[in-house]
């Protein structure tokens, strides 16, 4: 193999210099665009993680309420989801005669940080369910006593929604905000759960999930 002349020598360290420079550039430009990218993905990301957080609390309240539902009929037994406003918690109860008491069928769950039972500043219900907007009626005690910061969703042995002299009703609903969004499971006179967002505002834009 023939030798390179120390021309030919100095030019190949040359345009290696030449290429180690633009890589180490290109590379800082590739960082830079990273370092960007982060700074507008760390928000995006924390209001991403907030919305499943509030959506997946609402779906558990919607499925909670429609085991209380099932539970009812199949232990022909009036049975009730129990929400502890203040506390942010809820679990399904069922009414046990031999005791005259209520009992607890599942676990508790808790609403996630950040979320709480309220419909912050909205004033309206969603469309052809309550005609003043609140949570489910207050929960009584074994004596039939209201309990404060509860509210109940309860459904006789046929499954069919009722309030607390055990008539029908179509006015049952529980409310969850994070302050970003007011979520509502509202429970028609069929028994049938609907779940529903809007912006926390007044006047809302209530849309079916």
């Amino acid at each position: 193999m023939s030798r390179i002349s120390r021309n030919q020598a100095a030019s190949v360290r040359a345009e290696l210099a030449d290429a180690r420079g633009m890589s180490l550039i290109e590379m800082l430009v590739v960082l830079a665009i990273i370092g960007v990218l982060s700074v507008i993905a760390v928000p995006m990301t924390g209001g991403a993680l907030a919305s499943f957080r509030i959506n997946g609390d609402a779906r558990s309240v919607s499925n909670q309420a429609a085991v209380a539902k099932m539970r009812a009929a199949s232990a022909f037994s009036r049975t009730r989801l129990y929400v502890d406003l203040s506390a942010g918690t809820f679990y399904v109860e069922t009414w046990d005669s031999a005791t005259s008491s209520w009992t607890i069928e599942s676990g508790v769950t808790a609403l996630s940080p950040g979320v709480s039972f309220s419909f912050g500043p909205v004033t309206t219900a969603p469309p052809n369910t309550q005609g003043t907007i609140g949570q489910a009626p207050l929960c009584t005690d074994n004596m039939g006593a209201t309990i404060a910061n509860t509210a109940c969703v309860m459904f006789n042995s046929r499954g069919v929604p009722v309030d607390s002299t055990f008539a029908p009703t179509s006015l049952d609903a529980l409310y969850l905000t994070d302050g970003t969004v007011v979520h509502a499971v509202t429970v028609a006179a069929t028994g049938m759960m609907r779940t529903w967002s809007t912006p926390p505002v007044a006047t809302p834009t209530w849309v079916r999930n």
